[in-house]
């Protein structure tokens, strides 16, 4: 029997990565809600879904299912919205008797987990949430190369992740620091879960710069040392970026070898709705510590410049005059 599912946030940037999942881990889709009516991606997958443009109406629709026979009841909610409503839409997908997969960052604000935790044992429902990194064939080679190599150690790391975004970005949710949690929680989180976990838990954190479009620091970890930049801006690339073809760069070298991890990036959510399906899914605590480091270098006083600056950042600061570095924070 299929899956049954809904999806809140189902005409944003990230839906499409979680309609796929839900077809290609054999789900069926029986509801979605936006606030906006341009949904037509719907038609791709089922032309039976219910559509909604008001939460509300979205959130009767699902207790009235909940209300009804076993066999039509949602399963599991696949939550796609704006990062500031992600506790708020686990609640209601909670509270409705499913299941939940949410986008990452499961929440902005750490103490929100509890809140959430609390909920999830009232209805003895499972908050799940993405952390597609941990499951890249490459960084899961690697973390098993890690297990073997010198303890007494430290890793030498450096990682560089860029994505240019439009001028629409800061004029959207996403360029609200309050509703998305700034450049390192919406484009950073994942890769700080990601050091997280190849490394282990953080003994000493610096941030450098921070701006609504870039932010660099250092971290120590339990077997690493990492130099870190995370950035928006297309003019940070190291190569002209072409809108639609060649726009992202990503690199993590550990001890200076390069690990290439961008092949099949676009392809992790079916592989986490997998696990979710089988029971082993990324829960609350697996989500906790990057949520909390993210927390922690959003709030930090930033650090004089030293010789564990990130080079995209050291070369940024080197073309501009002290003071147009001076920046926030």
């Amino acid at each position: 029997m299929q899956n049954r599912f809904a999806i809140i946030g189902a005409g944003g940037y990230i839906a499409p990565r979680h309609l796929k999942a839900i077809r290609d881990t054999g789900g069926r889709l029986i509801a979605a809600v936006d606030n906006h009516d341009s949904a037509g991606i719907l038609d791709q997958y089922d032309f039976d879904t219910r559509f909604f443009t008001e939460i509300e109406r979205f959130e009767r629709h699902l207790e009235k299912l909940r209300r009804g026979p076993e066999d039509g009841r949602v399963q599991y909610v696949s939550i796609c919205s704006p990062n500031y409503l992600h506790d708020s839409h686990c609640r209601l997908a909670l509270l409705a008797g499913a299941n939940v997969i949410c986008e990452k960052p499961l929440v902005i604000s750490p103490w929100n987990l509890d809140a959430l935790k609390e909920i999830e044992n009232e209805t003895g429902g499972r908050i799940n949430t993405v952390l597609q990194l941990r499951t890249h064939p490459a960084l899961l080679k690697l973390r098993d190369e890690l297990r073997f190599s010198d303890k007494s150690k430290l890793h030498d790391v450096c990682l560089t992740y860029i994505t240019a975004r439009g001028k629409w970005y800061g004029a959207s949710w996403k360029g609200i620091e309050e509703k998305s949690g700034g450049v390192a929680m919406n484009i950073g989180v994942h890769f700080f879960d990601m050091l997280l976990w190849l490394f282990g838990a953080v003994t000493e954190s610096r941030v450098y710069y921070s701006d609504s479009l870039r932010i660099g620091g250092f971290l120590k970890l339990e077997s690493a040392q990492v130099r870190w930049f995370l950035s928006i801006d297309p003019e940070d690339l190291p190569f002209r970026a072409v809108p639609g073809k060649k726009s992202t760069y990503r690199s993590i070298t550990v001890d200076g070898r390069e690990v290439e991890f961008t092949d099949g990036f676009g392809d992790l959510h079916a592989k986490v709705y997998e696990l979710v399906l089988a029971g082993k899914g990324f829960g609350i605590e697996e989500a906790r510590p990057s949520i909390e480091l993210v927390y922690r270098v959003r709030t930090a006083k930033r650090s004089p410049f030293d010789d564990q600056i990130h080079p995209y950042l050291a070369a940024i600061a080197a073309r501009n005059k002290p003071e147009a570095m001076a920046g926030p924070r």
